[in-house]
Order: C-alpha cells, then structure tokens, then sequence
C-alpha cells in the first residue's frame, strides 16, 4: 500500500524531554473496593523506604537530563492517597521535585487527596510549598454509595475538605464522582452532581465506574451479591452530568470533565495530546517521544532496583507508527474539540482516510461522528459508545 511506504519513511525522535512529571505515591489507609491501582496499607517504615527510593530515581532521570535540567510545566502527584504520607514526608516530595528538575514559574502542580485525610494546616503547608491545584477523591455524596465504593469518607468531609483548601489559599480545585455503582439511582447521581456544583469547584471529573477483574467490587458482581449498573441507566447518568454541568457554567472539554474557562487541567491535556510525560514511583508509566516505559508494580522490586543503582524499569517498547496514530485518533476523539485532522496529516504524512479508509465516513453515516472545520468529533450519540467508535480504528490498526 502507498501509505505503508510513506509511514516506513517517517522519521520520529525516539526520546524526548518531558514536559511533564507524575509521581505515584502506593499507600492508602485502605484500598477502595474499585480501585486496581497499585497501593499498599501505609506504614511510617514503608514511608521512608519509599522516598528514599523515590529521591534515587528522580537522581537518575535528572543525570540523564546532562548539562541541562529538564524544565516541567506541569506535576501531579498521585495514587493511592498521597495525603495520608506524613506531612514531612508529602512536603520532602514537593520539595525534591524543585530540587532535580526545573519547575516552569507557570507551574501546574498538583496534589490527589481523600476527604478525612486533609487539614488546613496541611493543605496550607502544600499551598506554601508551591502546590496549586487540588484534587478531591469525592466519588459520591450518598452514604449507601460511598459504602458501596468502600470509600472511607463522607459526604460531610468532603464539604470540610473543600472548605479547608478554600481556607488554605486554593484558588484551583477539581472533585472527582464516579457513575454507573451498583445500586446508584439516577436521582442519587444527579442530586450529588447539585452538591458538588454548590461547592464551585474549578474542575469536576466525572467517570462511568469501570471494574477490572480481580478488585472486590468486580467479584461481589461475579458472586450475584452485587448487580451492575444497568447501560442505560448509566447513559442516563452520563448525559444529566453533561446537562447539569454545563448548564452550571462548566465547559465539557473531555468525554468525563469539566471545567471552568481556563481552568482545564493541563496536566491531562499532555496525555491527551501525547505529549512526553515521565512517570515516577511503582507501576508508574512514562511517554518520552517513541519510547514508552512501565516501572516496577511491586514496592519490593521498585526499591531493590533502585537500591541497586538502576531504574525501576520493567518493560519498555518502542511505539510503532501505526501504534501512534491509533493513540492520536483516541486520544483526540476523547477531547470534545474533537481530532484534528489538519494535525495528523501534518504530524504523519498521511491523510487519516488513507490509513483508515471508510472509517470515519462510516460512523459519521451511523450518526457517531460528525466532521467540523476540519475536525473529527464525537456526537451526543456517539460519547456514550466511544469505546465502540474507538474499537473500529483499532480493528483496522490490528489487521
């Protein structure tokens, strides 16, 4: 094929600087029954083997850095549940992240929290620190929810926590809710999307509940203790989100956030627009041009590497063309702005019909995707099924 010649021809950087940094911090005070991320029961000994590894990686990616220190414009500290390290130990981690990489004076840095793991005099100090942005782990409003989640927190706490950031100088914060939890009603998700607004959070993250095979939730619905929430439900779920979030003045910038003018999380946009990104701590990932790379997920063997004076790599890969195209057109259709398609052909020598041939016309025909000023985007229709609208450019990727 003609543009199998012209991807063979295309020459891409393997490795470059990140602009990015995420740090994943693997403790919690108790795991959510959702939740696959890597973590473990915190413990003041586990603590500090923790950051002394953590400050031996940041080392070794600052030495590849040479002469010239990495500058970042955007760090997310992340979990787990950051906020139930000690304060001394959060604040080392802020502070070591100033200390090997060159923090942009427009920084966007910020720190994941759980309601009942948070006070002013803590949040205050993280404000002192250089932390701007805050993101609350509310999930839900309602206790049977909450205790379905195996959440440790309640609606209470989280209001307290939104006022103790406020009190603490944050003039950025984002809530994150999940929808689609067995046993949620409609009512209950759009009475909390009410609460949540009468907090007027900057930035409010709202997911479907995806389960992996493996976590508690997953096996109780396996069990027939549980029953999962109905798809329609969930679709219904979805769009009052949409509704009542932009009736309330947030801008839907990405299938599950919202934002107010200017306050989109940058951090996420690098992701979403494949910039490169460095992934500290176990089982984080990093995006550096072509090459992609996965840390340790076991505590025991992030630590021994590092220890042993090497990076916690477990694997890395060399992306193929194709692989970055398939990640463009997602990544994009994920944004409302919707894929550029201007961009691609630029960035890759070929039009995306000639890499997908059909593709797009054949969901624009089913009413899935529509093309604006040179943009692909999802319709109403269509947000609700983007796995399925992304699965058809895979399939063609895969063949």
């Amino acid at each position: 094929m003609a543009e199998e010649a012209l991807l063979t021809n295309l020459e891409r950087p393997s490795l470059e600087r990140p602009s990015s940094l995420y740090i994943h911090v693997p403790f919690c005070r108790r795991k959510c029954l959702y939740c696959d991320f890597v973590s473990y029961p915190y413990g003041a000994a586990g603590e500090l083997g923790y950051l002394a590894a953590l400050e031996q990686e940041m080392a070794l990616w600052a030495g590849k850095a040479a002469e010239e220190r990495w500058t970042l414009s955007t760090v997310f500290i992340g979990g787990g549940t950051p906020t139930c390290l000690s304060a001394d130990g959060l604040g080392e981690i802020i502070t070591k992240a100033g200390k090997y990489f060159n923090l942009s004076p427009d920084v966007e840095f910020t720190v994941e929290a759980n309601p009942g793991t948070v006070e002013r005099a803590g949040l205050a100090m993280l404000r002192q620190l250089g932390v701007n942005r805050l993101s609350l782990g509310a999930q839900a409003c309602d206790a049977t929810t909450l205790r379905t989640l195996g959440r440790i927190h309640s609606h209470r706490q989280t209001v307290e926590a939104v006022e103790q950031a406020r009190g603490a100088g944050f003039a950025n914060l984002n809530l994150d809710l999940i929808c689609g939890v067995p046993g949620q009603t409609l009512e209950q998700w759009l009475s909390c999307l009410a609460q949540i607004i009468s907090l007027q959070p900057e930035h409010i993250s709202a997911y479907g509940l995806q389960l992996e095979p493996g976590v508690p939730l997953y096996a109780m619905i396996e069990a027939g203790i549980l029953r999962p929430c109905d798809e329609e439900l969930q679709a219904d779920m979805y769009y009052g989100a949409i509704d009542a979030l932009q009736a309330a003045g947030y801008r839907h910038y990405e299938i599950s956030n919202f934002a107010r003018p200017g306050r989109e999380c940058r951090h996420n946009l690098v992701y979403w627009h494949n910039g490169a990104y460095l992934g500290l701590g176990p089982a984080a990932h990093s995006r550096l041009g072509m090459e992609r790379l996965a840390n340790e997920a076991s505590l025991e063997d992030y630590q021994a590497s590092l220890a042993a004076g090497r990076l916690p790599t477990a694997w890395s890969e060399t992306l193929r063309i194709r692989d970055d195209m398939f990640e463009t057109v997602f990544l994009g259709l994920r944004m409302m702005a919707g894929l550029d398609l201007a961009g691609f052909q630029a960035r890759f020598g070929v039009a995306l019909d000639q890499v997908y041939p059909g593709v797009a016309a054949r969901l624009t025909e089913n009413k899935l995707l529509t093309s604006q000023a040179n943009f692909l985007r999802l319709t109403r229709r269509g947000l609700a099924v983007a796995n399925m609208v992304m699965s058809e450019f895979a399939t063609v990727t895969n063949s």
